[in-house]
């Protein structure tokens, strides 16, 4: 690459131009941002070289254009910029869901362009906003990328070495299997922490709730501290997915409820043990979140 352009410069767009200038890429990072704040904070921090308010000036002769904001906002970036891309330049995106972003590229290109190349990173903090952007966020994480029947061989591998080269592992899967898998391990536990959060926040003894809250409640609920406005894109964006695993989680939560309320201790700690020697296997392969 000589130019990469990253759009959305918030806290996966700015790790990713840190993690890109470590691993010893040496062309320009363009930043394309609506926020003038944003593009002042990383220019200020290094971030970014150049800095653009306007997506068709910040994707001139960049050979590679990351779309890193909010997967409602997909489709208005990529009608922006579709008249303005190099032939050969290859797109791709950070978005948390496959499906939609996929829709909204066929809705502004007619035949999808080879360079096209949809991806999630598997990574993230309850914080947001370029000024909490570290180099290492990728290092040992997961990256998704989904591509589809048009995506070039080429523009694959370009995307691969760049994940690659932040320190990610980098694995392939259709689309539709990505966005069921995600719904049950990152929306659904989003879902989870901000309902409780705000149950707890409603009640008359909030106050005394959130004085004693120990390390556990902390721990669970720490990703209610993310994006809100990101997370209701995702919730729409995914809805089938979300709503499938949340049919089956209620389903769940009513039997348990039921055993507790008829005094069944056998069946619950049946459930407490699984869950117990479940979580303790696949605790090797869990990236605890930063």
């Amino acid at each position: 690459m000589d130019k990469l352009c990253i759009i959305g410069v918030g806290l996966i767009g700015g790790c990713l131009a840190l993690a890109q200038r470590q691993a010893g890429f040496r062309g320009e990072i363009v930043g394309c941002d609506r926020d003038g704040s944003a593009l002042e904070e990383a220019l200020a921090l290094g971030i970014i070289d150049r800095a653009e308010v306007e997506p068709a000036r910040a994707v001139a002769g960049a050979d590679t254009v990351v779309v890193a904001v909010p997967v409602g906002a997909m489709e208005a970036v990529f009608a922006a910029i579709a008249p303005h891309l190099d032939p050969g330049a290859v797109i791709t995106d950070v978005g948390s869901t496959k499906a939609s972003v996929v829709t909204a590229a066929r809705s502004v290109w007619s035949s999808l362009p080879p360079g096209f190349v949809p991806a999630h990173p598997i990574a993230g903090t309850e914080k947001s906003g370029v000024g909490a952007a570290f180099p290492t966020l990728f290092r040992g994480r997961k990256v998704i990328l989904t591509p589809l029947p048009e995506t070039s061989p080429a523009a694959l591998e370009r995307v691969r070495t760049l994940w690659r080269d932040t320190g990610a592992e980098v694995v392939v899967m259709p689309v539709a299997h990505h966005d069921e898998v995600l719904a049950a391990t990152s929306h659904l536990p989003h879902l989870l922490a901000f309902t409780l959060v705000d149950t707890l926040a409603r009640m008359d003894d909030s106050w005394e709730i959130f004085r004693y809250a120990a390390g556990g409640f902390r721990d669970f609920t720490r990703i209610a501290s993310s994006d809100p406005v990101m997370w209701h894109d995702i919730c729409f964006a995914n809805r089938e997915a979300i709503l499938g695993v949340l049919t089956r989680l209620e389903e769940d939560l009513d039997t348990l409820r039921a055993a507790i309320d008829r005094g069944d201790g056998e069946y619950v700690k049946a459930v407490f043990q699984r869950a117990k020697r479940a979580r303790d296997h696949f605790s090797t392969i869990f990236i605890e979140q930063p």
